[in-house]
């Protein structure tokens, strides 16, 4: 799923709440398991934040290949915030998965301040890196520089070979060098293994069960989990749920026109401020400049501190439009900006923002989870004729999604089968969707409720944004805390759809800063200056 690790591509708004935290604890006594007994090593936490908040974090041994318990190990990165309420109002751990795959979910033991009505106070709260991930060790990098692929990269959409075999060179070295800077890791990152690592930090927590909050990916991490150990799954919140039928290949194509979508309507909302953002005042105009400025800065890149700017850095920079309406004022801005005044400084910080320029463990798991969890089609007609398709009704993103993934037709590491998902054993699962959610589009949401029996569903008509929950929408809140609270869920309605509703938080305003800066130009608005700066 095309950066949906975004946020340290993490999928959630809450980044910059994920400080991290601790001190050091006593160990807790492990659970046994035949053949193996996961053990956890207790050290103060790196981040000041966690620290902070009296967290503690960890190291869990745990076997590299669950099949040989006795042999190689690994370490899973973990921490934990306790609960503060009497021990007699303790309702368990409670582990979080931020989305990617590939996101770091260490600091996320901090997700608990910001469940409403106190109701994050009665469980401990377990942020952990997946193995290959972040202060797991070994942490998975094939290379530093390559995130987003650099800058000044060939056009996306290869209208000719030239720009195919150039995204092939870049994809194949990327491999190559995947292969030679990892060793045995890489063909032990999938999402089965990962639900293993799940379980062997509740026992060596000494807890009977868990508890689950899963963000986009971390729903399918959920949903594995929950096939494999129904009975050590208490409670557990999706966000974003992953549609387990199209893992990995088909989901990544699903996302396509789903984005295409969600950057028209933003097109639209940018129209209906153009007193403000000088872009066009209808929807088709400034989809015309968008596209136009694309195709200008293909033929004609700007320099940038970093390197030059194209059309391909130039989509990329405004990819989080189509996944949270709160970016829509910030983006606004580097768009005019950019169209306006010639700011490239903006468009450039816009670019890494988006791509994960200079950080590779996030899109090497990426990679490395996708790419093994399940077989990918190896022919490249198979991709080039199914792309081209989705790219006749749905250009933005097509292509660019294709390149992210392309590795995986030639990932060196095996892949393996798809796990089997079986919602039927589990008591207790909340799920929240906005029926607009691109990454993870509605039809997913609505396929896993049919399969497990005992969730619930709540849908945000209309909204455009990507696993948002604890982020302002008080109807979806209050309904996430008081599901924590009591385990109370919605009442499940008969036939395929949700089984209750809340409002989407209504459309941005202008951003601050725009409306500043037109105050001080006068609030001058003429096409020709504009023509005379665009690039």
């Amino acid at each position: 799923m095309r950066r949906t690790l975004l946020c340290a591509l993490a999928a959630i708004s809450l980044c910059a709440l994920f400080l991290p935290a601790s001190s050091a604890g006593a160990a807790d006594v492990a659970a046994k398991k035949p053949g193996f007994t996961p053990t956890i090593s207790w050290h103060e936490c790196a981040s000041a934040g966690l620290r902070a908040r009296g967290a503690e974090c960890g190291d869990v041994t745990v076997p590299l290949d669950y099949a040989k318990p006795d042999g190689k190990t690994i370490t899973v990165a973990m921490s934990r915030i306790k609960h503060t309420v009497p021990d007699d109002e303790y309702q368990g751990i409670m582990l979080v998965n931020p989305g990617g795959p590939g996101g770091s979910g260490l600091t996320l033991s901090v997700l608990g301040e910001y469940v409403p009505k106190g109701a994050g106070k009665a469980y401990d709260w377990i942020g952990f890196d997946p193995r290959g991930v972040g202060s797991s060790k070994p942490a998975v990098s094939c290379d530093d520089t390559y995130a987003g692929a650099g800058y000044d990269r060939p056009r996306f959409v290869p209208t000719d070979k030239k720009d195919e075999n150039a995204w092939m060179k870049i994809t194949h070295d990327y491999t190559a060098r995947c292969a030679a800077n990892n060793g045995s890791i890489l063909k032990h990152v999938t999402t089965v293994e990962a639900a293993k690592d799940m379980d062997s930090i509740r026992q060596a927590l000494g807890e009977k069960t868990l508890n689950y909050y899963g963000f986009s990916y971390g729903t399918y991490l959920g949903q594995v989990y929950a096939s494999l150990f129904p009975s050590h799954l208490r409670r557990a919140v999706f966000d974003g749920t992953v549609d387990p039928r199209g893992v990995w290949y088909d989901s990544n194509l699903s996302q396509d026109a789903p984005f295409d979508k969600n950057i028209n309507i933003w097109f639209g909302w940018l129209a209906e401020h153009d007193d403000v953002y000088h872009l066009g005042d209808t929807q088709a105009k400034v989809h015309d400049l968008f596209y136009d400025t694309e195709e200008k800065l293909y033929a004609d890149p700007v320099q940038a501190d970093g390197g030059k700017l194209g059309g391909s850095e130039w989509s990329d920079a405004f990819l989080y439009a189509g996944y949270y309406q709160s970016t829509w004022t910030g983006l606004a801005d580097v768009f005019s900006a950019f169209v306006n005044d010639g700011d490239v400084a903006a468009l450039e910080s816009a670019y890494l923002d988006a791509s994960g320029y200079g950080s590779d463990n996030g899109y090497a798991m990426y990679l490395g989870v996708e790419c093994t969890d399940t077989k990918w089609p190896h022919s490249w007609k198979t991709w080039s004729w199914d792309n081209w398709a989705i790219h006749a009704v749905a250009p933005y993103e097509t292509w660019a999604n294709a390149w992210f993934n392309e590795p995986c037709r030639h990932w060196p590491a095996p892949s393996q089968k798809a796990q089997k998902i079986d919602g039927k054993k589990t008591d207790s699962l909340l799920m929240i969707v906005e029926t607009l959610d691109a990454a993870t589009p509605y039809k997913g949401s609505l396929y896993v409720r049919s399969i497990f029996p005992h969730a619930s569903l709540i849908a945000v008509p209309g909204g455009t944004t990507h696993a948002n929950s604890l982020n302002g929408n008080a109807c979806v809140d209050d309904a996430i805390a008081d599901y924590l609270l009591t385990g109370a869920r919605p009442a499940r309605q008969a036939g395929d759809g949700p089984d209750v509703e809340c409002e989407a938080l209504p459309q941005p305003e202008p951003s601050v800063t725009m409306l500043q800066r037109q105050a001080a130009s006068g609030s001058v608005r003429l096409d020709m200056q504009k023509a005379a700066v665009r690039p």
